[in-house]
């Protein structure tokens, strides 16, 4: 092949290869820059431009080089990524300046070691993403889907350093199962005379395109189905780390540390990440939004005809206002959006599946030795429970420390959990909602000054405040008593939509968190009773709190307790007269 005749898509894969060569190939000591996903978005730039399509032969093949001496040491990522290479030598790569090759060194591999988070980066969200799972989506939905055959009768064997890998067709566009169009290298798995019983696992289903209706978030509850092919965009990206994450055994299930959050040392120029539990598992929420972030971007890549766009256009679009216009499709919304993209069904065949051919590529893999098929279905059946209903459909919530909180003063009193009710809220001002994760942190700082220094209060008083950036922002929390429902703060919890909804609605996203996302993931882990009831403000003290028209909303939701009949405001109260300062958010509801 002629260097001339080479496709955008080759210049692009080409690119990840180079980035791919580059992580692991760190130069330790050269990273000055932050750990900003603008600064990946940068590097990324810079070798687009450096390897125009004139000379994009010349410089792709060159790092293609690079990469194949440094392979990264997962069997799956070896096996469904590495297979395509080009006998090309005496090539000068282009280079990345020293600060952008530090960084991407330092941004290499995903590992957690003392307590702190490697290989992530904050986003312009608000969200910390783990580059690696993120690079292996964008790499695997260039090639397109492709589907590596499971057939029992395949006497394949797994590839090794020496073998060359054999070209695997594309499928259709979607995470779906394999046509029998497609066509793929056969795995066999370890054991010919493998049977199976009924398990909790379902066939896979047809995939939805993102922005579809809700998809639930729940176990599949149909018989087992032996998986037949592996989509490989969801094995490097999620399916294979979440079915490892759960080979330990039943014990780690009901405890697995999933999606455990952590603190930047500081938001303007992050340098080191410290997760808030310690003993997390890998799975982290960094590590996951990566993933999804790398599903969801690999799919539309895959889907998308050429030309293609850039990777560095591409990425700032996603992680600013939406991918080709569309403000559905960005990283503010990956949970909604990979919950859209999947069903529970179609991802626990894909870690089944996925634990298959590990178990194929690695017959010594200390934790998938002498597994049966029924032990890895129950795994894979697991471990995507948990995902599903922990993680993919709970809200995502950013920490005190993400937005800036000022300490409490003092000491916080301890809430009796399961709490029994769900207090809904308006800030009031500013009227207009935040749509940033700039501007929604600091309404929170904002909101935090007023409450500490001008209430006299120990903190913020909400437990839970929702911005309509796609984010829930946490006040109190889940355990400590707020302040803002007066004579109730011990009973329920306070969550507040950011805004004046006396004539408008928050955006839907908001609105399911509160209805839907955020009560549904409290009632799991035990923090809110199962029979809980909501009520607005008003039901409770003399306001307006949460506006006419949100209220009326609360009417219709299912857990809104209309027993509760609301309290006249006090319209010409000296609180309601008085005029906060210009940056000052007031809340005038709280009491």
């Amino acid at each position: 092949m002629s260097f001339g005749n080479w496709k955008p898509t080759v210049v692009v894969q080409g690119i990840l290869w180079i980035l791919y060569g580059l992580l692991l190939q760190p130069e330790p000591g050269t990273a000055t820059l932050p750990l900003l996903m603008d600064s990946v978005i940068q590097a990324l730039a810079e070798l687009e431009q450096k390897a125009p399509a004139t000379e994009a032969g010349h410089s792709v093949a060159a790092w293609l080089l690079s990469a194949q001496g440094s392979g990264t040491h997962s069997p799956l990522h070896h096996f469904l990524l590495e297979g395509k290479r080009l006998n090309i030598t005496e090539l000068d790569p282009p280079l990345l300046s020293p600060e952008l090759r530090g960084l991407m060194g330092e941004v290499a591999r995903h590992s957690m070691q003392d307590g702190k988070e490697y290989g992530v980066v904050l986003a312009p969200d608000g969200s910390t993403v783990a580059v690696e799972p993120l690079l292996a989506g964008l790499w695997a939905g260039l090639q397109g889907h492709r589907i590596v055959n499971l057939s029992l009768e395949s006497t394949a064997t797994p590839p090794d350093a020496g073998v060359t890998f054999p070209d695997l067709g594309n499928s259709s566009p979607g995470l779906s199962d394999a046509s029998p169009d497609v066509t793929s290298v056969d795995v066999r798995p370890v054991s010919p005379n493998v049977s199976t019983k009924d398990l909790d696992v379902g066939a896979t289903s047809p995939a939805v395109r993102p922005g579809s209706p809700d998809v639930q978030a729940s176990s599949p509850d149909t018989k087992a189905k032996l998986p037949t092919a592996v989509d490989s965009l969801l094995v490097v990206t999620l399916a294979g780390d979440l079915g490892l994450n759960f080979l330990q055994g039943p014990q780690t299930w009901n405890h697995s540390g999933l999606g455990a959050e952590g603190c930047w040392d500081q938001l303007s120029v992050p340098r080191t990440f410290t997760l808030l539990d310690p003993e997390a598992s890998p799975l982290t929420t960094a590590f996951l939004n990566g993933a999804l972030d790398g599903v969801l971007l690999g799919d539309y890549l895959s889907r998308t005809p050429e030309p293609r766009p850039a990777l560095s256009h591409l990425l700032s679009q996603y992680y600013g206002a939406g991918v080709a216009g569309d403000p559905g499709f960005r990283s503010n919304f990956r949970r909604h959006n990979g919950a859209a993209l999947t069903s529970a069904p179609t991802l626990t065949q894909q870690v089944w599946g996925a634990l298959i051919l590990l178990q194929r590529l690695e017959p010594a893999h200390p934790h998938l030795q002498g597994m049966s098929q029924e032990e890895l279905a129950q795994v894979a059946t697991h471990a995507t429970k948990e995902f599903t209903e922990a993680f993919l459909g709970c809200p995502a919530i950013h920490p005190r420390c993400r937005w800036g909180a000022a300490p409490y003063q003092g000491l916080p009193t301890l809430l009796k959990l399961p709490l029994g009710f769900l207090y809904v809220h308006h800030t009031y001002l500013p009227a207009p909602p935040c749509t940033s994760f700039e501007s929604c942190a600091a309404d929170m700082r904002s909101m935090q000054r007023f409450h500490q220094q001008t209430r006299g209060w120990a903190d913020i008083g909400y437990s839970f405040v929702v911005g309509s950036d796609g984010y829930v922002y946490e006040g109190r929390g889940w355990h400590w008593v707020g302040a803002h429902t007066l004579g109730h703060n011990s009973r329920g919890f306070g969550v507040a939509f950011i805004g004046n909804y006396t004539g408008v609605l928050p955006s839907e996203a908001a609105l399911r968190a509160v209805r839907d996302e955020l009560p549904r993931c409290a009632i799991r882990a035990g923090l809110l009773r199962p029979d809980y009831a909501l009520l607005g403000h008003r039901q409770l003290v003399r306001t307006e709190c949460p506006g006419d028209l949100l209220f009326n909303l609360l009417r219709t939701w299912p857990r809104f307790d209309k027993d509760v009949k609301p309290r006249t405001a006090r319209r010409a109260s000296s609180i309601s007269k008085r005029r906060p300062p210009p940056t000052i958010l007031l809340s005038t509801d709280l009491q």
